[in-house]
């Protein structure tokens, strides 16, 4: 039997989104108030999905306290209350965007988990803007 299982989790993070290639005038354009050079902050919402087999000794796909830790140890520790532009090397070559955001994390979890389930992340950075990345 396949069925997918989902932790939530939160965490709060600075960024700017701005191209060092582009003129000032054109970041302001394109990102507005993104561009700030003060940065400014988002209250994360996490949604970790894992599809794949259950384990007829154990009814679980994947012990959501394990995944639990696995997030908490290797998510929201490096990230909550971090600029993700000065603090965090993972976007050091990349823009902090959602969406290049949502893929670090799903390049962070995925050799983690054993047995190679597939993997499904949303990113909310606000009610009402998120990203997806994920193998379906």
């Amino acid at each position: 039997m396949i069925a997918t299982i989902c932790r939530k989790a939160h965490f709060n993070a600075a960024h700017r989104l701005h191209n060092p290639k582009w003129s000032d005038e054109k970041n302001i354009e394109v990102f507005g108030k993104c561009n700030s050079p003060h940065y400014h902050g988002h209250n994360f919402d996490l949604e970790v999905r894992i599809r794949g087999e259950v384990n007829p000794d154990t009814g679980f796909v994947m012990d959501l306290a394990v995944l639990g830790s696995l997030i908490k140890n290797e998510i929201e520790e490096r990230f909550d209350h971090k600029n993700l532009n000065v603090d965090c090397p993972e976007f050091a070559e990349i823009l902090p965007s959602t969406e290049n955001f949502v893929k670090v994390i799903y390049d962070i979890l995925k050799p983690k988990l054993a047995g190679d389930p597939l993997l499904h992340i949303t990113l909310h950075e606000t009610t009402k803007n998120s990203a997806e990345y994920g193998d379906w």
